[in-house]
């Protein structure tokens, strides 16, 4: 089972104090990271304003600085279309442009452009982690021509109650599991106050799994005080939800 450390998302200091936004930052946080347990690490490269962004001096910077620090672990790049302001046209060209590829980048079938981006970067040999949040677009991942080319298939549930975005993960994670092979991978995770009982339920079906301030930025319940870093949730994934799966 893989925990991914999605590390800081569309998040700034006010968000939370702990929240990683430079190369180096990103490169310090990714390291402790693995050190709890996180073998995968997904990341929103920031630009000199702090904002995100694609453009390839910063990208380049990002990946960089993580895999020196971070030598053979999994690094994931979003490509989200809102980044470029929807233009799709530019965000070919900006992720054309990098030249430290990741190993992975995470690509939202609900965007326009998707599936040519999709091939542009397995072109160029970067992994794909498919992005679904319903049904329907699981059942257009599996009706494209890149049906079975993905490293994993992101089940990404954005209802913040928790009951209905476990019920939806179940319902995508059904549709995948009864697909035709190739198998597909899946890793699931939730938003804010639904994160930790999609997490849960993850676990118990034994399906990869996210973590990080992109995510979450309080305690497991009833507990609901502000963790203090990305660390301290992976830790908590590692140590005290995922090993109680697996006795």
């Amino acid at each position: 089972m893989i925990v991914q450390a999605c590390l800081n998302g569309g998040r700034s200091r006010d968000d939370h104090p702990a929240t990683p936004i430079t190369a180096d930052e990103l490169a310090r946080d990714a390291a402790a990271c693995v050190w709890h347990g996180a073998r995968s690490l997904h990341v929103h490269p920031r630009g000199d304003d702090g904002a995100e962004t694609l453009r390839a001096e910063h990208v380049d910077d990002a990946v960089r600085a993580i895999r020196a620090r971070c030598p053979g672990v999994e690094i994931s790049v979003t490509t989200g279309l809102w980044i470029c302001d929807g233009d799709v046209e530019a965000r070919m060209a900006q992720i054309d442009a990098w030249t430290v590829l990741p190993h992975l980048c995470s690509v939202n079938v609900g965007e326009e452009g998707w599936a040519e981006l999709a091939d542009q970067l397995l072109s160029r040999g970067v992994g794909l982690e498919l992005g679904v949040v319903s049904v329907d677009e699981a059942r257009a991942y599996l009706e494209s021509p890149l049906a079975g080319r993905a490293v994993r298939v992101l089940v990404e549930v954005p209802q913040r109650a928790p009951e209905d975005a476990v019920a939806v993960a179940e319902a995508i994670d059904a549709l995948l599991a009864d697909a035709a092979p190739p198998y597909v991978p899946r890793l699931w995770h939730g938003e804010e106050e639904a994160t930790w009982d999609v997490l849960v339920a993850a676990a118990q079906r034994g399906r990869d799994v996210r973590i990080g301030l992109e995510d979450v930025l309080t305690h497991v319940p009833p507990e609901t005080r502000a963790v203090r870093d990305n660390a301290e949730l992976v830790e908590v994934v590692v140590e005290g939800l995922l090993l109680p799966a697996e006795v």
